[in-house]
């Protein structure tokens, strides 16, 4: 079976190449800082000594299914991968296959996710990548397709872009797979997640997705991976996925950059 070719069709794409050449030529003629704060570095697209020592990379150990890191050794690692499962998959599991993320959701973490979503840092996207890819390497399979989690088209307006979407471009680009934009509709307009808890971040999230009618011979019988800037509750990569399972995708994982470790008052967003 010949493998579809991949979904160009990005309506917002100009917008984000434009904030790229424009980001491109002001590091060119600024000296380069660090990526989280304002402190001189050698060459762009690095931290400094300081950011660099606080930022918590997630390694093993840490729950196969959900990505999250365990405080302690659990026991059962099999050459260098941890096979024991978290009780919150066993008490609730996942509409998703397994959930992958890059760092601990902490202080510098913020300031990257703050700096590409409300702060128009599209040039943090490619290196918020890297460690996404490298975070997602088991999961980021020859024939598996991204998928961002998509805005609202009101949002999207106002936002001028999608973050999810130029992580995914670039998480896609370096791992020389396919890259999907529109397969994934967010057809309700949904309240900011800041503040609300569990419960209320998945009925502020049900019925809120669909798959593109078009689309859907690109998620039939296809791996997924889903990609987000920060895992929260998951309520809004839960959706998703539901969403594309019901369409017949084989597999679901998820990628985002950052991950809330401790409960939703740590986060917000």
């Amino acid at each position: 079976m010949a493998k579809p070719m991949a979904d160009r069709r990005d309506p917002f794409s100009l917008t984000a190449k434009l904030q790229q050449i424009t980001s491109f030529v002001l590091n060119t003629l600024v000296p380069p800082s660090c990526l989280a704060c304002d402190t001189a570095v050698a060459s762009g697209g690095h931290l400094c000594g300081n950011c660099w020592s606080r930022l918590r990379i997630i390694e093993q150990p840490f729950c196969p299914i959900m990505g999250t890191p365990f405080a302690y050794d659990p026991g059962g690692v099999a050459g260098g991968v941890c096979e024991v499962t978290s009780l919150a998959v066993i008490a609730e599991p996942p509409t998703f296959d397994r959930s992958r993320s890059a760092v601990v959701y902490d202080d510098v973490a913020r300031r990257l996710v703050h700096g590409l979503k409300f702060s128009d840092r599209v040039d943090l996207a490619p290196w918020m990548a890297k460690w996404m890819v490298r975070a997602g390497k088991d999961i980021l399979a020859p024939e598996a397709i991204v998928i961002p989690v998509p805005l609202h088209r009101w949002r999207m307006i106002r936002r001028r872009y999608n973050q999810s979407a130029e992580l995914g471009r670039y998480v896609a680009k370096l791992s020389r797979i396919d890259f999907h934009p529109s397969v994934l509709q967010r057809i309700r307009p949904t309240r900011q997640q800041v503040g609300l808890g569990a419960k209320e971040r998945q009925r502020n999230v049900l019925g809120a997705f669909r798959v593109s009618p078009e689309m859907v011979i690109r998620v039939r019988s296809r791996h997924i991976v889903l990609v987000d800037d920060v895992y929260t509750t998951g309520a809004t990569l839960q959706a998703c996925a539901r969403t594309l399972r019901r369409k017949g995708a084989a597999k679901v994982d998820c990628l985002t950059f950052a991950r809330v470790v401790g409960g939703v008052a740590k986060s917000d967003l």
